[in-house]
């Protein structure tokens, strides 16, 4: 009986494990995509015209008025369905991106990536 007991631990600890390094590599794979498609746009930091930020995070930062950030890094109501449905659709000036640019797998990993940032903001600067 011990020896099922410590067993089921053991594969029940080797399954977390799995499920940490899948959620981890997910993280990853976010933030590399986000910082190829979104973040040219809608990162931190000065546009290239010397403007004060870019201008995704610009025209946000104006929408909400201080209400919701303009940094999509911050922001904690981004689900994978919202984040289909601007990247998908487009809105304003952002065009739409076809799934041959950026799978429903990448948006599923930049919202994993955006939710954990939102929780750990110290994480973005790593």
């Amino acid at each position: 009986m011990f020896a099922r007991i410590v067993a089921t631990g053991m594969l029940l600890a080797a399954t977390v494990g799995v499920g940490f390094a899948q959620e981890a590599a997910g993280i990853e794979r976010g933030k590399t995509v986000f910082e190829h498609y979104c973040a040219p746009c809608h990162g931190a930091g000065r546009g290239d015209d010397g403007a004060p930020m870019l201008p995704g995070t610009h025209a946000l930062h104006l929408k909400y008025r201080g209400e919701k950030s303009g940094l999509l890094e911050q922001r904690t109501d981004l689900p994978f369905e919202v984040i289909k449905a601007f990247v998908r659709n487009g809105v304003a000036s952002m065009p739409p991106f076809r799934k041959t640019e950026l799978t429903d797998e990448d948006l599923e990993a930049i919202a994993v990536y955006l939710a954990e940032a939102a929780k750990n903001p110290a994480a973005l600067s790593e």
